[in-house]
């Protein structure tokens, strides 16, 4: 996974630039921005800071960490909000301690396998503390748009086949829970859950007990 995004950097945020995803990202970039308004934000797996990019200014400060420094570097070279945002290199399961009082992760949950969720949120809790909110986004999966699931795991995770920028394909986890799978799952570890989907993306927002 980590060699995967870090041969995409350059090219990551085409992703993006589907002209019928557009108004569906702006909806999700205004309940993000309103839902991190003046809070101290630890973001995971921040990647080209895209998505730090939408909300830092509301914020009042921005520790966004991803464990590929390529993204890191084209992350940085943006300048966003200068004095409120800074970054490191951190692995999502190794986070640094610090005062925050909201985390965000974008498109990254879909990547966690659902064996590794449950250890996840208990290392963002010891990291971030009780009270914490909660926001993470990431893909529906739409036919059509999509690309295939190309096969399922003993333990139910979905993989999809991706083209790396050398022209290999190499196979990477990506999960799209439902509403059930991941109220159930988030249940022991936080209260207030709220899920919005539109039609190519959902968000869940949660306070850490």
């Amino acid at each position: 996974m980590r060699d995967y995004y870090a041969q995409r950097a350059k090219t990551y945020e085409s992703i993006y630039a589907k002209p019928e995803r557009q108004g569906d990202l702006a909806e999700l970039s205004e309940r993000i921005s309103e839902a991190l308004t003046g809070r101290k934000v630890l973001e995971v797996a921040c990647g080209t800071a895209y998505w730090t990019e939408r909300f830092a200014e509301d914020a009042e400060s921005v520790l966004a960490t991803d464990i590929n420094q390529n993204m890191l570097d084209i992350a940085n070279a943006k300048r966003i909000a200068p004095g409120k945002v800074s970054f490191a290199i951190a692995d999502a399961f190794d986070l640094p301690k610090g005062d925050y009082n909201a985390c965000f992760a974008g498109f990254w949950w879909s990547h966690v396998k659902k064996e590794e969720q449950a250890d996840f949120l208990k290392k963002l809790q010891s990291r971030v503390g009780k009270d914490c909110v909660l926001v993470l986004i990431d893909n529906n999966h739409v036919e059509g748009s999509s690309l295939p699931i190309a096969r399922t795991d003993s333990e139910g995770n979905t993989y999809q086949l991706r083209l790396q920028e050398d022209g290999s394909r190499v196979e990477i986890v990506k999960n799209f829970p439902t509403d059930s799978f991941m109220r159930k799952k988030f249940a022991t570890f936080a209260r207030d859950i709220r899920i919005h989907r539109n039609e190519y993306f959902w968000m869940l927002t949660c306070v850490l007990r």
